[in-house]
């Protein structure tokens, strides 16, 4: 194996250890770029070329960012390694499903913008998704050179997380999109996350991808065209991988409850505060909520933001469990009818 060019596709130690000898001499090693309908687009040691899912029916799920063990005779997917980290999100739509957006992160890039895409509940629920994953979260603002004082925003998206790191930009200036390249050195994979229009194409293009269309800022609204349409895996000069992906409209969190604690520590230190472990924080007798909001220890907006994503959680969980109850009632009656056919047949 060139394991140089493999650190070049973002290989690392986690992934090396486990291999077993076969594998590292019978078979090749793929990393996912992009999954078109009925196939996957993947990058080898040498070149890129497209694996018909067919191929790949060993393995469920598959995510751009996955590193796959591939027969190189027949393009057959062997297995897929385990994840260091992986980012997913309850699927749009009234069914309820979990949708992978992209595997093997070391940073994610939040992106938002400085105008009238800036929202502080929306990067608390970024910060939940990519905090559960595994990855670093590091939030971008884009678009500063719109606003008189950018260090005010810094500052209020710095508040929602211990260690967050901000960065400041606008992103058509290549000199100013170079703070984000100590995150894309070699063998680092970086993703892109947010709202449509809010720059990621234009970040991705200064990063070194040239390869995303980005579209003109609308004037009376102040929001970037949505251009990038499909999760797709770039390689970049500074060494690194960059994973771009669409605009979110709709972003429903799935299990999240460690990336949940780890935003909202300080709420949940209050919540333990209420007289009864089940309060709904509406109005419940004993809520400690009042007393804190008017004490400032907690804004309002924080506090609303926790309630929503709190009870999203709670949806999320009660129909994943209705949905897993009603696959063993099927299943159990499945194996019944089954078992009454071959009785009737034996008699």
């Amino acid at each position: 194996m060139n394991y140089e060019q493999l650190q070049r596709l973002g290989w690392k130690r986690f992934f090396d250890a486990q291999l077993t000898a076969s594998e590292r001499e019978d078979f090749q090693l793929v990393r996912v770029c992009a999954h078109h309908g009925g196939q996957l687009l993947v990058r080898g040691e040498a070149d890129e070329f497209a694996i018909p899912l067919a191929l790949a029916q060993t393995v469920a799920d598959v995510a751009v960012g996955d590193w796959l063990v591939v027969d190189a005779n027949t393009s057959r997917v062997i297995r897929a390694l385990q994840r260091s980290s992986l980012i997913s999100r309850v699927a749009a739509g009234l069914k309820v499903r979990t949708q992978h957006i992209a595997a093997n992160i070391d940073t994610i890039l939040i992106v938002m913008s400085c105008n009238e895409d800036f929202n502080l509940s929306r990067t608390e629920r970024y910060l939940a998704l990519v905090l559960q994953s595994g990855a670093t979260p590091v939030v971008v603002l884009t678009k500063a050179d719109l606003v008189e004082d950018r260090w005010s925003l810094i500052r209020e998206v710095e508040q929602l997380h211990v260690g967050l790191v901000v960065e400041a930009m606008d992103a058509r200036d290549p000199a100013q999109a170079g703070q984000l390249t100590s995150w894309c050195g070699p063998g680092q994979t970086v993703a892109l996350v947010g709202s449509s229009g809010v720059g990621k194409s234009t970040i991705a293009n200064s990063l070194g991808t040239q390869t995303q269309e980005v579209g003109e800022i609308r004037t009376h609204d102040g929001k970037g065209r949505h251009t990038t349409t499909w999760r797709s895996l770039h390689l970049l000069d500074s060494g690194g991988v960059l994973i771009d992906n669409p605009g979110m409209r709709e972003l429903k969190l799935p299990g999240c409850d460690d990336g949940m604690a780890e935003v909202f520590g300080d709420v949940l230190e209050i919540s333990g505060r209420c007289r009864f472990h089940d309060c709904r924080h509406q109005g419940d007798a004993g809520c400690a909520f009042p007393a804190a909001i008017a004490a400032g220890e907690i804004d309002e907006r924080r506090f609303q933001s926790f309630v929503k994503l709190d009870a999203e959680q709670q949806h999320y969980d009660r129909t994943l469990q209705e949905r897993r109850q009603r696959d063993r009632q099927f299943g159990r009656m499945y194996k019944a009818t089954i078992a009454d056919k071959d009785r009737r047949r034996r008699e």
